[in-house]
C-alpha cells in the first residue's frame, strides 16, 4: 500500500473502532439501566454479568456493523472533502476510483471480520447470553405460534393448538397414526406435558379410539395418560434467540431436521442466507458513502449524516419488508425457483438493490 493507502485505511478503522465502542457503551449502559433490578433480585454474580455484557457487545457489533460502518465512512470521508484533502488527492491527478482502492481494502477486512463474528463467533456468544439471561433476566418464556403440525416420526402426525413453552405444555393435543393412507389410531387429549426427568409425556383427560379392519372402532377415555412419544417441545416451539445460538455449520442440519418433520423454515433458511449477505452489505454501503462523502457541500459533515442515517433506515426497511415476503409468500407451480431458492434470492435482494445506487452515485460524483 501507498503512504495515502495506508492514511485513509488507518482513518477508516480507526474511526470505525471508535464509533463501534460508543454504540457498544451505549447498549450497555441503556440495557444495564433497563435490567439492574432483575439482576439484583436474583444475585446475578459479578463476573457472569460482565461477561454478559461482552457477549452482548459481540451480538450488537454484528447486528450493527454495517450501519456502523456506512456511518464511519460518511462521517471521516465528509471530513477529508471539508478539509479540501480529496479536491487536493484529485487535483493532483489522482484519478476518482483510485480513491476507492484504501477503502476497499479496508471494508474487506471488515466483511472477513464480520463473516468470522456472523457465522461462528456471535452464535457462541449468544449462546453464553441466552443461558444468562434465562437465568437471571427472562425468567419467563411465552411462545406465539399456534395451530402447530409436525410430523415427528414416519406416520405419526401431532397438533397442538398452542405450546407454552416455559411450562413445557402444549394444548389441545391431537395424534394420529398412519400407516400408508389408512388412519389407525387418533388420540385427543386437552393439554400434554413434557416430564424431561423421565422423558415421558402427561396427557390430561385423554380420548383414544382405534380404527380397526372392516371399519370397527374402539374408543376408550382416560383421565391421565404417561406415554413415551418421539417428540419434544422444541419441536414446535423453537425460540428465535435458540436459532441464534447455532452455528452455520449447525443450522444447515438443524434446518434438514426442521424440514423432515415438515415444518416451516423459511425464517430459519434466511437467518442463514443473511448472515452472509450482511458480511457482503459493507462492500455496498462502502461504494454509497464514499460517493455521497467525497462532494463537499456548504451544509458540510450534517447533511452527509443526515443521508447517511436516511439511506442506513431505508436498507434495513427493505430488508426486513422482503424478508417478510419471502417467509409468507406462496409460490405457483410455474415459478421457476423454488421456495429454498426464493429465500437465498430475497436476502441478496437488498444488496442488489443498493449496488445499483451506489453504481448511479458513483457515476454521478464529482471526478
Amino acid at each position: 500500500m501507498k503512504r495515502l493507502d495506508r492514511y485513509i485505511v488507518g482513518k477508516f478503522l480507526g474511526t470505525f473502532g471508535f464509533m463501534l465502542g460508543v454504540f457498544c457503551m451505549v447498549v450497555v449502559v441503556f440495557d444495564l439501566m433497563e435490567h439492574l433490578g432483575r439482576l439484583l433480585d436474583h444475585q446475578a454474580p459479578v463476573l457472569d454479568t460482565a461477561w454478559y455484557y461482552v457477549n452482548v457487545c459481540f451480538h450488537f457489533a454484528s447486528l450493527l456493523m454495517g450501519f456502523i460502518v456506512f456511518l464511519t465512512i460518511i462521517w471521516f470521508t465528509s471530513r477529508l472533502a471539508q478539509n479540501s484533502e480529496i479536491v487536493a488527492m484529485l487535483a493532483g491527478g489522482m484519478p476518482f476510483k483510485r480513491l476507492f482502492r484504501p477503502y476497499f481494502y479496508a471494508a474487506g477486512l471488515l466483511v472477513a471480520l464480520a463473516l468470522m463474528l456472523g457465522h461462528w463467533i456471535v452464535p457462541r456468544a449468544n449462546e453464553q447470553k441466552l443461558a444468562f439471561e434465562e437465568s437471571f433476566v427472562n425468567t419467563s418464556v411465552h411462545v406465539k405460534d399456534r395451530n402447530l403440525y409436525r410430523e415427528v416420526a414416519p406416520g405419526t402426525i401431532v397438533y397442538f393448538r398452542s405450546v407454552n413453552y416455559g411450562r413445557g405444555t402444549g394444548y389441545k393435543l391431537q395424534l394420529e397414526q398412519w400407516q400408508g393412507d389408512t388412519l389407525t389410531q387418533r388420540i385427543l387429549a386437552a393439554k400434554a406435558t413434557y416430564i424431561p426427568q423421565d422423558s415421558l409425556w402427561r396427557l390430561v383427560n385423554v380420548g383414544i379410539r382405534d380404527y380397526k379392519e372392516g371399519g370397527r372402532q374402539h374408543h376408550r377415555f382416560l383421565s391421565r395418560l404417561d406415554t413415551a412419544l418421539v417428540m419434544k417441545v422444541d419441536d414446535f416451539a423453537e425460540r428465535n434467540e435458540v436459532v441464534a445460538t447455532m452455528p452455520t455449520s449447525e443450522l444447515r442440519q438443524y434446518i434438514a431436521e426442521v424440514q423432515q418433520r415438515g415444518a416451516d423454515t423459511a425464517n430459519l433458511e434466511l437467518t442463514l442466507h443473511s448472515r452472509t449477505a450482511n458480511a457482503a452489505a459493507i462492500l455496498v454501503l462502502t461504494l454509497i458513502g464514499v460517493s455521497i462523502a467525497a462532494r463537499r457541500l456548504r451544509g458540510g459533515t450534517g447533511l452527509h449524516l443526515f443521508a447517511a442515517v436516511l439511506i442506513g433506515f431505508t436498507y434495513v426497511f427493505a430488508s426486513k419488508v422482503i424478508s417478510v415476503w419471502a417467509a409468507s409468500v406462496g409460490l405457483p407451480p410455474w415459478f421457476p425457483l423454488s421456495e429454498s431458492g426464493l429465500r437465498l434470492v430475497a436476502a441478496w435482494i437488498p444488496n442488489a438493490l443498493f449496488a445499483a445506487l451506489g453504481g448511479w452515485l458513483y457515476v454521478k460524483a464529482p471526478k
